[in-house]
Order: structure tokens, then C-alpha cells, then sequence
């Protein structure tokens, strides 16, 4: 269960972080931070289906590779994200300070009705957000919630060259078993527990609260911005104003 001392701290992070504006680097580039000590993973609905298509498609060509395991196309991802079934299955999504969707996992839980107890992973994190452990913390996200679904069985199929999803698997203490090219990695998953169940309420619940604090900073330096560039329009036209 999360650790009273931690949720403090992490919320006290999460508001200082807020009130912070947009950082930009000389070149324009996003200032790089170190991850948050609680990283607010949220439950996606189909209202997201929009974000998460974007996210996808700002994969790069090796990444939709190794997501897939083929050379996705646009279209190709798009009948994907046209298909998730949010009644059925799972999607989770970090969000950064722009609510941009910076990583995604989706569990899908197995159609047929004779391994109802099984559930497939799969993730993709934009390079951005890379070297944070966002993929190994979804994972667990995930693993939490098909515990407390009933899940006995979690697996990933990856390309064996997707060396970052597996070891993700096997940290988790996976089984992980190579044919060729593929793999398949298997996680036993324990029986929930009154623990498990509390922990993912307050995780979900963290995060819902975190997505709408960003919402709201987001409005406000967004009108704030509108403010200056007012201000700045009156200064220069006050300044080229003839005496």
C-alpha cells in the first residue's frame, strides 16, 4: 500500500510542479526532469481515443516496429485505436504538464471465454519520457489491476530485440520464453487481496486529481499568456505612437 510519508511528499512535488511555468531550453527544448517519486497513472476512456491516436502516431517507425511487432502504418494504427474496447479492457496513460499523452499501456484482456483469466500487456513511451521507468511502472499499474480483476495469467508477446519490454518482464519476475524472432513472456499473478484493492483506489484517484490540476494550470498559463501578449501589443503600439 502506498506509504503515507511518500503520498505527502508526492502531492507536495506535484503542486510546486504546477505552479511552475513551461521551461524551454535556448533550442526550444523541453527542460528534462528527473521522475516524479509518484508517477499519476489514470484509467483512459474512450473520451481519450483522440490522445491516444496522436500518441501513437508520433511514434517513430522503429518504435510503431517494436510496439506491433511490424511497420505499422498511420492507417494501420488508426483501425487500432478505432478498435480498443474500453468496456472490455484496460488502457492507462501518463500525461505530462501540457496533457500531452507521453506513455500508454494497454491490457487487453483474452476474447475467449476459456482463458478468461489471461491478459495481454503492451506499451509504447515517446522518447521524451524514455529513462524514467514510466514502461516498468504502467507495467505494474497493469499488474495490479488484473490481480485485483481476477487475472491469473498477464503476458507480453514482443520481438525478442525488444530488449527494454522484456527485461521490464522479467524485473517483474516473469517467465520469458524465446522462439526466434519472438517472444513470450508469463507473469503469474497472486490472488488480490484487501491491500491491492485499497492501493489502486487511492493510485486512481491520485491520478484523477492530478489530470484535473493540470487541466487548470494549463487554462491558467494559457491566460496568462494571453495577458502578456496583450500588454506587449500596447507597449509596442504605444511606442510607435508619434509625439
Amino acid at each position: 500500500m502506498l506509504d503515507p510519508t511518500t503520498l505527502i511528499k508526492a502531492s507536495l512535488e506535484a503542486g510546486l510542479d504546477l505552479m511552475r511555468p513551461p521551461h524551454e531550453g535556448e533550442d526550444g527544448a523541453a527542460v528534462a526532469r528527473p521522475a516524479p517519486l509518484l508517477v499519476p497513472i489514470r484509467s483512459l476512456g474512450a473520451n481519450h481515443r483522440e490522445r491516444i491516436l496522436r500518441h501513437l502516431l508520433s511514434l517513430e517507425p522503429q518504435d510503431r516496429y517494436l510496439r506491433f511487432g511490424y511497420s505499422a502504418q498511420d492507417h494501420q494504427i488508426e483501425r487500432y485505436v478505432e478498435g480498443l474496447d474500453f468496456e472490455r479492457d484496460e488502457i492507462f496513460g501518463i500525461y505530462n504538464r501540457k496533457l500531452e499523452l507521453i506513455a500508454m499501456a494497454h491490457l487487453a484482456y483474452a476474447k475467449d471465454e476459456g482463458h478468461g483469466s489471461c491478459a495481454e500487456f503492451g506499451v509504447s513511451v515517446l522518447p521524451s519520457a524514455r529513462g524514467k521507468g514510466y514502461g516498468a511502472r504502467l507495467f505494474d499499474r497493469a499488474a495490479m489491476h488484473a490481480t485485483n480483476d481476477g487475472v491469473s495469467m498477464m503476458f507480453i508477446h514482443a520481438l525478442s530485440e525488444n530488449t527494454a519490454m522484456l527485461k521490464i518482464a522479467r524485473n517483474a519476475g516473469a517467465r520469458v520464453e524465446r522462439d526466434g524472432t519472438e517472444s513470450e513472456a508469463y507473469l503469474q499473478l497472486p490472488e488480490s487481496t484487501l491491500d491491492s484493492r485499497v492501493t489502486e483506489l487511492i493510485e486512481e484517484q491520485v491520478a484523477q486529481t492530478d489530470y484535473r490540476l493540470k487541466v487548470q494550470a494549463k487554462q491558467f498559463w494559457s491566460f496568462l499568456a494571453d495577458v502578456q501578449a496583450v500588454r506587449r501589443g500596447a507597449i509596442d503600439a504605444q511606442s510607435r505612437m508619434p509625439y
